[in-house]
């Protein structure tokens, strides 16, 4: 199954590094960030998974849980964690599920034959408290993801999810944002009190409302 935005991600059970999960009860009402990893002990993921501790407090402070998931078995994952809080000097704290037999991997549709036939491509999943997926990202096996797109993503998501406003390219929390074309340029004033600027008839931007 391919999981598209707006799809309602699909509830598993699983083994994780802080104990057994139904996924839907361990994320009630929270943001999620979901991610994937070919396998544990592999460079470039030890070092996505240190950053990912290391920024404990900025997806806290957004009420987003972070799980991972790697097709190796719970006790590869235990060793790997030693070595990623060494060499990383943080403390994974977060769930990181053993997907031995790939039942959540398969459900997440995150094995690529043409990429690997038995081994997950490094997905990214952010779904709302809807449970519904919101974003979806695939990285290849040379490229760290940049968790600072991510966190950057979260806070538009949240934000364009309470107001009707859009963010233009590169932007970052506290700029200015778009008013969404539904809106009607008259009416724009009862909903933006803080004003806004008329560049097009089709664009117009407003402060951000929740700063």
């Amino acid at each position: 199954m391919s999981l598209r935005l707006g799809d309602q991600a699909p509830n598993f059970q699983a083994q994780t590094t802080i104990g057994d999960i139904d996924f839907y009860d361990y994320t009630e009402g929270s943001w999620v960030v979901l991610y994937s990893h070919p396998s544990d002990y592999t460079p470039v993921c030890t070092t996505e998974l240190g950053r990912t501790a290391q920024l404990k407090g900025e997806f806290e402070k957004r009420n987003v849980k972070v799980l991972a998931l790697s097709v190796d078995d719970i006790e590869d994952h235990f060793g790997w964690i030693k070595d990623i809080n060494e060499t990383q000097n943080t403390n994974v704290d977060f769930p990181i599920i053993a997907d031995k037999d790939r039942t959540v991997a398969e459900l997440y549709d995150m094995i690529h034959p043409n990429a690997s036939a038995t081994a997950t491509v490094r997905s990214v999943f952010v779904i709302g408290p809807d449970r519904k997926v919101k974003l979806t990202l695939t990285y290849p096996a040379s490229t760290g993801r940049n968790f600072n797109e991510i966190l950057r993503v979260i806070d538009s998501l949240q934000l364009t999810d309470e107001y009707s406003v859009a963010t233009p390219a590169d932007w970052s929390d506290g700029e200015d944002v778009i008013v969404v074309p539904a809106i009607k340029t008259e009416d724009i004033p009862a909903k933006f009190p803080k004003g806004f600027k008329e560049i097009k008839p089709y664009l117009r931007t407003t402060p951000q409302p929740n700063r």
